[in-house]
């Protein structure tokens, strides 16, 4: 049976920034050109279904990237300079800079705009010219036993991952590209070792869905539970914390693999 799901070498967010009809207020330095399309490949889609109202929202996770000046001659990169990750609904946007350091805040541009901290909420209308995603779907087929994993994984195979969480209110389907994978024929084992994906906070309100999600890699060998391994702040020194993938969560879910056909 062929089921469709997410090519992700083929699915992209795009932002337009046009600061003549937007004053910039995303960005740290003085943009050397007015406008600029981003193409950013996706990570990781995640749809969310509220169970009482069946209403669902899609979040995505953009591939990460470096913060920079866009058609400078030289001195592209930024300093401080950051990891670069978009997570996006249809409406608002979570942008995540990683610094040296967790919890640095770097003036905005305009001079007088205020600080940007490292997890920066918004509405996409207030900042963007446009914006689109584009979802590459695919025929697949779903591997329902340990071997036809290991025989997909030992043929080179691409492979899609789907994992679906479950809580009270909520239910969320994680879907994501499996970029890491362990096989062993002799014995019938594998296990997915990938990431980063989405994680999301399922104790949250419906709008305040995006201000909960975290990065994550997560871990599985079987359909009934994963582990994740979570980027959060933290400790190295004191009063000193770095974003690292540091917690871990196990939680019982429902895990798919699927093959590209």
């Amino acid at each position: 049976m062929s089921h469709e799901v997410c090519d992700f070498a083929r699915s992209f967010l795009t932002f337009r920034l046009d600061f003549a009809k937007k004053p910039p207020a995303t960005v740290s330095h003085q943009p050397p050109y007015s406008l600029n399309n981003a193409r950013i490949q996706l990570d990781c889609r995640c749809r969310i279904t509220e169970k009482q109202t069946g209403t669902v929202q899609t979040f995505v996770l953009g591939a990460s990237c470096k913060t920079e000046r866009v058609g400078v001659e030289r001195d592209i990169w930024t300093e401080p300079n950051a990891d670069f990750t978009p997570i996006f609904s249809m409406d608002r946007f979570l942008a995540l800079k990683t610094f040296a350091r967790a919890g640095v805040e770097v003036d905005l541009y305009p001079p007088g705009s205020g600080k940007q901290s490292d997890r920066q909420l918004g509405l996409i209308a207030d900042i963007f010219d446009g914006f689109g995603i584009s979802f590459g779907e695919c025929d697949a087929e779903l591997l329902t036993s340990p071997r036809e994993i290991v025989e997909a994984v030992l043929a080179r195979s691409p492979l899609v991952a789907q994992t679906e969480l479950d809580s009270d209110r909520y239910t969320a389907m994680i879907e994501y590209p499996v970029k890491t994978i362990n096989a062993n024929e002799r014995d019938g084992i594998y296990q997915t070792d990938t990431g980063p994906h989405l994680f999301p906070d399922l104790t949250r309100k419906p709008d305040k869905l995006i201000e909960g999600m975290e990065l994550a890699f997560s871990a599985f060998n079987c359909p009934e539970w994963a582990e994740f391994l979570i980027r959060v702040p933290t400790p190295i020194a004191e009063s000193v914390h770095v974003y690292h993938y540091s917690r871990t969560v196990r939680l019982d879910c429902r895990n798919r693999l699927f093959r590209l056909t």
